[in-house]
């Protein structure tokens, strides 16, 4: 399936509600709303289902929840949906997890009237509670902590998804040569942008993220998620099997 782009009028209606917030707020929702493939990809391909529970960890200012809170079954933007596209995932409710404070600030302000439909959790991947979830989605962010931490994030996302639910995760691939190489260098630059220290970064090649989560029982299928960019970025789409779910 080629590379999507998100509809221009999907695009006005998701980021809407960051403009009050001033120019940073919305320039940085159009530019990673637009930008990156992952989220156009995950509407095209239907991984995320209608009226789902979905956990996103590492949230940032609550873009994905803006996106799919925008969604309510009547806009202009799904009567134009693209055809070949699945079905939009209507309905959904967004728990989002963060560790930067201004970030969560900014998702509360800008996302308050979705109400229930969008929540946003200050805290700490590796020990802020998950919940339950139908869908779980975590996007370049597991690397910046140390392996044994990965894997117990990953345990505990087992537990927290429903039978049959499905974990959304973006990785680099390790063993990707100079695209990885450019991935690590921006990652390491926004790191420090963000005021965090500048620290060791916890990456895997591809094969090596899939075993991970093969032990842990999931269903894995790999997605290239870069296109357009210089990275080397797979999305692994890890379904849990109902009889593995806890």
């Amino acid at each position: 399936m080629s590379a999507a782009q998100l509809p221009a009028a999907l695009l006005e209606q998701a980021t809407a509600p960051y403009h009050p917030l001033g120019k940073f707020a919305w320039h940085s929702a159009r530019g990673k709303l637009g930008g990156d493939p992952v989220f156009a990809g995950l509407l095209q391909r239907g991984l995320i289902p209608a009226q789902a529970r979905v956990l996103d960890i590492g949230c940032g200012q609550g873009l994905l929840a803006a996106l799919l809170g925008s969604l309510d079954g009547t806009s202009a933007a799904e009567r134009a949906w693209p055809a070949g596209w699945a079905p939009a995932p209507t309905g959904t409710q967004v728990h989002g997890i963060e560790l930067m404070p201004r970030d969560v600030a900014r998702a509360q302000q800008a996302l308050a009237h979705l109400g229930p439909r969008a929540r946003f959790t200050q805290g700490d991947m590796c020990a802020t509670d998950f919940g339950q979830a139908d869908a779980v989605v975590i996007l370049d962010v597991l690397h910046y902590v140390g392996y044994d931490a990965q894997d117990d994030v990953l345990r505990r996302v087992k537990a927290a998804l429903r039978s049959g639910g499905v974990l959304l995760l973006r990785v680099g691939d390790a063993a990707a040569g100079l695209p990885f190489r450019i991935s690590n260098w921006v990652d390491t630059l926004v790191t420090f942008a963000r005021s965090h220290r500048l620290a060791r970064l916890y990456c895997r090649p591809l094969a090596a993220w899939q075993q991970c989560l093969r032990t842990l029982g999931f269903q894995v299928e790999a997605i290239p998620m870069h296109q357009g960019t210089p990275f080397a970025n797979t999305l692994l789409v890890a379904r849990l099997p109902a009889a593995a779910a806890s």
